[in-house]
């Protein structure tokens, strides 16, 4: 991976990140100063907007770390899968907090219940996310495997000769 690649990514995880920075701050605001009117749970929905938002920034911390180990040369190893179990398991935690945002949100779909619906569909489809990342993660951990075995003979080749 190239350096304007990286450096790229790099912005866009740092711009992401502030926004969510933005986003709790602002719904920490919100609940300081913002009655509820009544309409809909705000104080519930505005708290499980900012577990979101750690969800998100956990992931990003992470992907941050993987790129640094790319760079490195050091992603084949076994210290990648802390940081891939760490996108794991944020993806899935946003999943669930995009399902509880559904919960609430749902009984003021009652009339149109096809919100809630898509709404459903939107969190199935974050978990396929978690679910392509756990595929990528056997990938990774056979490509380490393959590393490891590639070093051990070499060490043996190296010795024969």
């Amino acid at each position: 991976m190239g350096r304007p690649v990286v450096r790229a990514l790099r912005a866009v995880l740092v711009v992401v990140f502030a926004g969510t920075v933005c986003v709790q701050v602002s719904m920490v605001w919100a609940l300081a100063t913002d009655p509820e009117d009544g309409s809909l749970p705000l104080t519930p929905l505005r708290l499980v907007t900012m577990l979101g938002m750690v969800a998100v920034q956990v992931a990003l911390v992470c992907v941050w770390r993987l790129v640094a180990m790319v760079r490195r040369g050091t992603v084949f190893s076994h210290a990648a899968f802390r940081y891939v179990n760490g996108m794991i398991g944020a993806i899935v935690a946003a999943a669930l907090v995009w399902f509880t945002i559904t919960a609430l949100n749902a009984p003021g779909q009652r009339e149109d219940p096809g919100v809630t619906l898509i709404m459903g569909g939107v969190g199935v489809a974050i978990l396929g996310v978690a679910l392509i990342v756990l595929v990528l993660r056997t990938l990774l951990a056979q490509a380490v495997a393959r590393d490891g075995e590639a070093t051990r003979m070499r060490a043996e080749l190296d010795g024969v000769i």
